[in-house]
């Protein structure tokens, strides 16, 4: 039973508001400094010590680091209108043209001295607005048309450099809207569309739109796994404290914990802000992320009031724009490359080219749709672009050029890397490698095989399954279970007691079930929930051994997708081979989770579950009596849910509920239904 907040003890008060304080700098230090004092294991033992006084004292303060996930999704973002109008900047793509732009502020400030302007890199990512009163986070919109946005702010606390709580000795204002970017790092960026490819999702355009796209996710849970950041550049309105310059603005945030522009330069006169452009220009290849420009302010507040705005720009700020790095190469040959999941992706040879100081010899082609849609062949001369010094991509052929030789470009039909056989789901673009032993997939494969939610073999993480696979001691799964303890010793990192260790864990790892093996496996969109679905319709592995997707589909939480990447997983020969030799080397599966006839005759059988809001007992043991009598437990809300079950503060999801027509009921109503 969990204590009201008046009966906590004062030295639990104490402790709790201790591991905020703690956590939340070491949060600053890592997410916005990046320079961390502590591992990510000290990081998270306080973390779980947070989590665990919070839920047995019920004391939970606003700024704590808990409070960062776990909203529900909405149905759709409030408006918000903003105190201030968010303005755009006006462009300028020349140096003649930020002259004339400082001519214009000499002429209507009536002065002939030289202004001293800021200057910053322009991140190509979202506009955001934050506002803190009294310190604390109290709303995060979207700059939307400029003057009405969208609230985001359940979204907005999930990113780690975005302080919940102003921490700072300097004063804090009653009131203050702090305005900055959200945006991505080019490598988180570059995953992201990987992983989407490799699922056969829309890829994003650039870095930008994929920020945006993050934040406007009506399910935070989605937001917090994009990996956003945060560059915190201006002000709206401010009630409690005076900034007389833009320098003293951005110091005032970073000694209040806020990530601010990468670099920031005060200069006096227009030529000297040419060169800090030209800095930043020069830096572009090293930032971690995307910048399209840079940012010129007059760094005096009051001369900016003077200076005021025009209809929709300030007329004291512009962005100069950096002109995107482009040349024409002729296209050698078009090669796949087999990803994680199997996904083929293409990619183009090209003749050497140097693009903006960088010698490009390879552009990706995200799928092979794309290759039709803009009719790319081989031999063609084409226009390659590295916009935002990503990842170079091919504009379009110029098709003027062709002399009849060009080449048109086949799908492939077998795997590049291993030979096998490839599959294409209906409605999807990529193209797919099943089997399980292809060279080009199996590292990831190894990795998520021994993980804790699969296998869970202990001591054969990402590390030790690197080491082994580099020194050829496993290349496939069934060389995990035919490892020995003489080899390991030979190795780095692995003594007498290590090594015995993970022959153990191996041993201990061949009594697994069968749901948890199905997962491990790695079949494309076979989550832990499918794998259960499986292993309740199916007794035993062997029943799912060449399968027809039609079976699959009979299942009622199973759709096109699942049953076609389930049924071309045990319809692959090679598959099975591997499999059954599995089973030789000593795994034995057991299904504790197969419904049979006894099964069906539970009251719950067959109804999915969805769970809202508070409820009087832990919604974890909710979920376990609901599975126990047959039922199961979903994790978002669709068409497919039997029952709602509604709490205390039961958010969006009864709203969405309501709009589905589905059967809402309470816990005493659960209650009663299970007791008859």
């Amino acid at each position: 039973m969990k204590k009201q907040a008046e009966t906590v003890p004062e030295y639990i008060k104490k402790e709790i508001e201790r591991l905020i304080k703690d956590l939340n700098y070491h949060c600053y230090r890592y997410y916005v400094l990046d320079s961390p004092v502590i591992s990510d294991e000290e990081y998270d033992h306080l973390y779980r010590k947070l989590v665990e006084l919070e839920n047995t004292y019920n004391y939970i303060l606003p700024d704590s680091p808990t409070q960062r996930i776990g909203a529900p999704p909405l149905d759709k973002f409030d408006k918000v209108s903003h105190s201030e109008p968010m303005l755009s900047l006006d462009n300028a793509f020349s140096h003649n043209e930020l002259i004339e732009f400082d001519r214009r502020i000499k002429r209507l400030l009536e002065t002939n001295n030289d202004i001293q302007y800021t200057v910053e890199p322009k991140y190509d990512g979202l506009a955001i607005e934050l506002t803190y009163i009294n310190g604390f986070l109290a709303k995060a919109s979207t700059r939307g048309d400029g003057y009405i946005g969208e609230d985001v702010t359940q979204n907005i606390k999930t990113i780690r450099s975005v302080p919940i709580k102003i921490e700072s000795s300097a004063e804090v204002p009653e009131y203050i809207d702090i305005r900055g970017e959200i945006y991505m790092y080019l490598k988180d960026f570059n995953k992201l569309n990987k992983n989407r490819e490799e699922s056969g999702e829309a890829l994003f355009a650039n870095p930008r739109n994929a920020a945006a796209g993050s934040v406007r996710q009506l399910d935070p849970a989605i937001t917090i796994a994009r990996k956003l950041h945060l560059a915190c550049y201006g002000i709206g309105k401010v009630s409690g404290k005076d900034f007389k310059k833009q320098e003293e603005l951005i110091q005032w945030l970073k000694n209040a914990r806020f990530p601010t522009p990468a670099i920031l330069r005060t200069v006096t006169g227009i030529e000297e802000a040419i060169r800090a452009i030209d800095e930043i220009s020069s830096k572009r290849t090293v930032f971690p992320f995307e910048t399209d420009g840079a940012v010129i302010k007059v760094n005096d507040f009051e001369l900016q009031k003077i200076l005021g705005y025009k209809t929709r720009e300030p007329r004291w700020a512009i962005a100069f724009k950096f002109q995107a790095h482009q040349g024409v190469t002729r296209l050698i040959e078009i090669k796949g490359s087999v990803g994680r999941t199997g996904v083929i992706t293409p990619y183009a040879i090209l003749e050497p080219l140097r693009l903006g100081g960088v010698t490009v010899s390879r552009s990706t082609l995200h799928n092979w749709d794309e290759i039709e849609r803009k009719d790319i062949r081989e031999g063609d001369y084409i226009v390659v672009e590295r916009a935002g010094d990503v990842i170079p991509h091919i504009i379009m052929p110029l098709k003027e050029r062709r002399t009849g030789r060009e080449r048109l470009i086949q799908r492939p039909n077998k795997c590049p890397a291993c030979d096998s056989g490839v599959m294409r789901e209906e409605g999807e673009v990529a193209i797919r490698c099943v089997s399980l032993d292809c060279p080009a997939q199996i590292q990831e494969r190894l990795i998520h095989f021994a993980s804790r939610g699969a296998m869970n073999i202990d001591g054969l993480g990402e590390r030790n399954v690197n080491l082994l696979y580099s020194n050829g001691l496993i290349k496939h799964f069934e060389d995990i279970y035919k490892l020995k303890k003489e080899p390991l010793l030979k190795l780095p990192r692995f003594a007498e007691k290590s090594a015995q260790n993970l022959i153990d864990a191996i041993e201990k790892s061949k009594n697994a079930q069968l749901s948890k093996f199905l997962f491990a496996l790695g079949i494309p969109h076979v989550g832990e929930y499918a794998a259960r679905m499986l292993a309740e319709r199916f007794s035993k592995l062997e029943d799912l051994y060449n399968v027809k997707a039609e079976t699959i589909l009979n299942i009622k939480q199973m759709g096109d997708k699942l049953s076609n990447a389930i049924s071309g997983f045990f319809n692959d020969s090679k598959n099975l081979q591997t499999l059954e030799l599995l089973k030789e080397l000593g795994i034995k599966l057991t299904n504790p989770d197969f419904k049979d006839d006894k099964d069906t005759k539970k009251p719950l059988h067959g109804l999915i579950f969805l769970i809202t809001g508070t409820v009087s007992i832990p919604r974890k043991e909710l979920q376990d009596i609901i599975i126990k009598l047959g039922g199961h437990v979903a994790s978002s809300i669709s068409h497919k849910i039997d029952y709602l079950i509604a709490g205390q503060d039961p958010g969006s999801k009864l709203n969405k509920a309501k709009s589905l027509n589905l059967k809402i009921i309470s816990y005493e109503d659960f209650l009663s239904m299970i007791s008859k």
